[in-house]
């Protein structure tokens, strides 16, 4: 028997404004799209996805990390050709740089929902 990752699933309290902003940044294909539930998946393989369902209670995390809070489970790791031009790219779908970053060759930012996630280069 084989394992593999089918998807990753990240809580939003509005599963289709996040799929939107990921679905632009990688330029996937909506496979799903449902209030509560949103699939997305490159376009030349069904699988690993990434998918957003509802958590009307979500919280997003603290970066970085401190005692006390809501801390950071999971984050996506996006492998960039040019650090500097998907970093504005992706500001100008709607993410946010956070202020702490904590190696030259990432860049740690935020969707629009909070959700962290570091634009990398190769070898970073």
């Amino acid at each position: 028997m084989t394992t593999t990752l089918g998807a990753f699933v990240l809580g939003t309290p509005d599963p289709p404004a996040p799929a939107d902003f990921y679905r632009a940044l990688l330029g996937w294909q909506e496979v799903d799209r449902e209030p509560a539930w949103v699939r997305l998946r490159a376009p030349e393989q069904e699988r690993p996805g990434l998918s957003f369902q509802l958590e009307t209670a979500h919280t997003p995390p603290v970066w970085p990390q401190r005692a006390g809070t809501q801390q950071m489970q999971a984050h996506l790791d996006l492998q960039v050709d040019d650090l500097e031009a998907e970093t504005e790219r992706a500001r100008a779908l709607g993410a946010t740089l956070e202020e702490h970053q904590p190696q030259k060759d990432v860049r740690v930012l935020r969707d629009p929902h909070g959700h962290p996630f570091c634009l990398f280069l190769p070898g970073a």
